[in-house]
Order: structure tokens, then C-alpha cells, then sequence
């Protein structure tokens, strides 16, 4: 009776790996994630637009003022008092950027305890 060499007995993991691997990098250079753009179109640049908070959002300055449509208001009471039901379903908060994290989360919790269905923080995106 013959003994098996113990190399025969090993799985064949490196030769699939090794197929994998090759299946991956033809994937790679074959596929295409997205098509590309036109060499000749040049997208829209909005850095020079100006920046102004949408119509019914409250803006939230850095030292605590709250201003809405251009006027201060004294309190978030007094500011949910100007909205309509359909209004409260969704309202925008315009923090400035050096506003304290907790003066933010407060607010956002008396507007929610106030009636406000929903809170959303209105950011900046830029893409550069």
C-alpha cells in the first residue's frame, strides 16, 4: 500500500485565488463604472452665485439670533406661531457655520417639541 505525499492532499486555494484575482482586474479594465463625459462640455460653475437661505427657513446666527424672512424672532414659539399646519410638517434650519453644536440640537428640540413634524438642517455642499 502506497502512502499519499502530504502535498497532494493540499486544496487547491492558490490557483483560485489566482483566478479570482485575474477576474477581477479583466472586470477592471473591460467595465466602465459610468460613461464619460464629452471632452467639450464644461459644466456650470456656481461659486460666484450668491447665497441666500430658502424663503421659510429659520437662520440661526453664530451668537444665538434667530431670523426669519428678515426679521429677528425672540423665541422658537414665536417663530412657529408665523407657520402654517401644512409648514410645521417640515421645517428648515439655517445654522450659521460657528454655531455651537448644542445651541443647534437645542433649538431643533423645541421646534420639535413645539410641533414641528420634521427638522431639516439646510448645509452647504461644494464640490472642489
Amino acid at each position: 500500500m502506497r502512502r499519499r505525499s502530504p502535498r497532494s492532499e493540499r486544496e487547491p486555494t492558490i490557483a483560485l485565488i489566482n483566478i479570482v484575482f485575474l477576474m477581477l482586474i479583466f472586470f477592471l479594465v473591460a467595465g466602465t463604472v459610468a460613461a464619460p463625459l464629452d471632452r467639450d462640455l464644461r459644466l456650470v460653475n456656481t461659486t460666484d452665485l450668491a447665497r441666500s437661505a430658502p424663503a421659510d427657513a429659520l437662520v440661526l446666527h453664530a451668537d444665538g439670533r434667530m431670523i426669519h424672512q428678515g426679521t429677528e424672532i425672540a423665541s422658537v414659539a414665536d417663530y412657529l406661531a408665523t407657520l402654517t399646519d401644512d409648514q410645521r410638517a417640515r421645517v428648515r434650519i439655517v445654522p450659521d457655520r460657528n454655531l455651537p453644536a448644542a445651541t443647534l440640537v437645542t433649538q431643533g428640540r423645541a421646534l420639535r417639541a413645539g410641533g414641528a413634524e420634521r427638522v431639516v438642517i439646510v448645509t452647504e455642499r461644494g464640490l472642489e
